[in-house]
This record gives C-alpha cells, sequence and structure tokens, in this order.
C-alpha cells in the first residue's frame, strides 16, 4: 500500500517555520480581536473578579464545587449583581483558555436562590435639582483646581457625559461653532464600533455656562492638546495624565459636601447623567431631545427618568387634595 502521508521527516525546515508562525499569527489576531470585542471597563471588572477569586482561594481552572464554594461564601457580603459579574468573569475565562466552564446550571441555581434570599434593591445615583447645581456651582474655589472642576462638572452635566467619556475628552475633540461647541466622542457605552457621537452645548449667558467654564479652564491650565480634564498635584501642577473615570465620583462628592448638599454622600458621576435628564424634563424638553442629548440608546432608560422626574407631579394625591378642597 502507498501512503499518501509525507514523512515528518521530508517536510521542508521552511515549511515547518512558516507553520509555526501562521499558527502564532493567527492565535495572536484571535486573542487581539476578542479583545476589542470587550470595553476596557469590562476587562478591568473582569480582571479584578478573576483576582479577587483567587485571592479568596479558588484555584483556575476550577469546577463547579468550588466555584458555588465562593458563592456562599459571599452571599451576605457581596451583592448578587456583583456575584454575577464574577460568574460571568470565570465563564469567559475558562472559555478563552479552553476549558470546561465551571458556571453551571446547579451554579446558576444558587446564584438565583441567593438572590430571593439575599437580593437589595438596586442603588440609583442621586439626582440634583437645577438649583443644587447652582449652589455646587456658586461654592467652587477659584483656584486652578476650581476652575478645572467648574468646568468638568458643566461640561459633564449639560452634555449627559459616561464618566468614561468625559476623562477621554481630548482638545481635538473640541469644534467651535456659532452655537457653542461640539464634543466628539470617539467611542462609548454604546458606539463600541468607534462611529463617534457628537456632544452638542449651548454658549449661554449664566455662570453656569459650560462653554465659559471650559474656556477657562483651557486658558488657566495652558493645555492645548491632549486631554482635557487632567490631574492636579498636591502643589497645584497640571499633569500630563488624564483623571482616571473612578476619581469623577469622587470630585462631584466632595463639591457638593462642601456646597452643604445633603445628598453627597449618594453622587457619583451617572448622577450628571440621570440629573440632566430629570431638570431638562422639568424645564420643558422633548423626550426625543433628552434623549439625544444623553445618546441613550433604550427608550425604556429616558422614559425611566422622566418618570421619576414627575412622579409628585403627576401624583393621584394631587385630585384627592384639590377634591378635599373643594
Amino acid at each position: 500500500m502507498i501512503s499518501t502521508k509525507k514523512d515528518a521527516a521530508t517536510i521542508p525546515l521552511s515549511v515547518v517555520v512558516d507553520r509555526a508562525l501562521s499558527s502564532q499569527i493567527d492565535s495572536q489576531a484571535h486573542q487581539r480581536y476578542i479583545k476589542a470585542a470587550t470595553t476596557d471597563n469590562t476587562r478591568r471588572a473582569y480582571q479584578s473578579a478573576i483576582r479577587h477569586f483567587e485571592r479568596w482561594g479558588g484555584v483556575l481552572p476550577s469546577n463547579p464545587k468550588t466555584v458555588m464554594g465562593y458563592l456562599l461564601a459571599h452571599a451576605q457580603s457581596l451583592s448578587t449583581r456583583t456575584l454575577s459579574l464574577r460568574l460571568t468573569a470565570l465563564k469567559n475565562w475558562h472559555e478563552l483558555q479552553g476549558f470546561d466552564n465551571p458556571v453551571t446550571d446547579e451554579v446558576k441555581k444558587l446564584l438565583k436562590g441567593i438572590e430571593r434570599e439575599e437580593g437589595k434593591p438596586k442603588q440609583k445615583a442621586a439626582v440634583f435639582t437645577f438649583k443644587e447645581l447652582q449652589r455646587m456651582i456658586e461654592h467652587i474655589d477659584d483656584d486652578l483646581k476650581g476652575r478645572r472642576d467648574k468646568a468638568l462638572i458643566l461640561v459633564g452635566f449639560f452634555g449627559a457625559f459616561r464618566r468614561s467619556e468625559l476623562v477621554g475628552v481630548t482638545v481635538e475633540n473640541i469644534q467651535t461653532v456659532e452655537e457653542g461647541v461640539v464634543i466628539t466622542v470617539p467611542r462609548s457605552k454604546t458606539d463600541q464600533e468607534g462611529e463617534g457621537t457628537e456632544k452638542p452645548l449651548l454658549a449661554i449667558n449664566s455662570p453656569l455656562c459650560p462653554i465659559a467654564a471650559l474656556n477657562t479652564w483651557l486658558y488657566e491650565s495652558a493645555i492645548e492638546e491632549g486631554p482635557v480634564f487632567k490631574a492636579i498635584n498636591r502643589w497645584g501642577d497640571v499633569q500630563e495624565n488624564a483623571l482616571s473615570p473612578a476619581s469623577i465620583n469622587l470630585i462631584l462628592k466632595d463639591r457638593a459636601g462642601r456646597a452643604g448638599l445633603a445628598i453627597a454622600p449618594s453622587l457619583s458621576a451617572h448622577s450628571l447623567r440621570r440629573s440632566l435628564a430629570t431638570t431638562a424634563f422639568k424645564a420643558g424638553s422633548s423626550f426625543s431631545a433628552i434623549k439625544r442629548q444623553g445618546n441613550w440608546k433604550s427608550d425604556s432608560t429616558v422614559w425611566g427618568y422622566i418618570e421619576e422626574a414627575k412622579m409628585f407631579e403627576d401624583n393621584v394625591m394631587s385630585a384627592l387634595v384639590a377634591e378635599t378642597d373643594s
């Protein structure tokens, strides 16, 4: 019988090398595209989840029994939303590495039981009123850090920016137009393909004008290129690096606290978006205008904010009280 297979020894070395390189290139390309399919924030969350699992004593690759032990150990200390994220991270790690997924139906059933027993209502970012925004801005010091924070809060609020979008704004993203400025967001949570979205900001004759605050900050900081909202060290020197997304929460809490706002501890960067939606609706803005400014893809999300804004204005008690008065 004549074999059609080539003896390994007869295969030229150059062909072997080419095949090895091709395999390596394909593997690198695969990993690169997989990485591109996941946002930076999601990757960081997954990495943090894996590290937490390992610090607890979990070994990778893992198995359903160990994962269930991890869930039980943190059933009361972590929210079920956090535990669900941890399971997703473990699932993705095992699938990417070619191991069996330890997040079985039995594991999911256990999480469901924990959710029913220990589940708590989702905490929402606090919403501030327009008057509270004015008070916050009025109490900001007129120094370099104050000018940055004023511009950060006003641009973030009127543009309904997400925190990752806000710290990602660069001078090159800003275009001056007759009506004000247009800030281009190259990539966002709802634009993973990087088509880009535009945030228009109007020039207004008010101490709350985001464009005036932005121009003042850029002039005083001498920032001409790169990140707009940069870190400032303890000596008041502007750094090269942009603020971290997490720092937006701290700045907002700090500025609200200095203004004496009771909601300060409950504020977060997401408060900027939620507050824009609720205050804009109360001021008479249309649903479509609010949705467009915040670049929300889901109608239900916007309607949720609107319903929250009018929970007292469109309340059944109003009619009942009016009936009693008559």
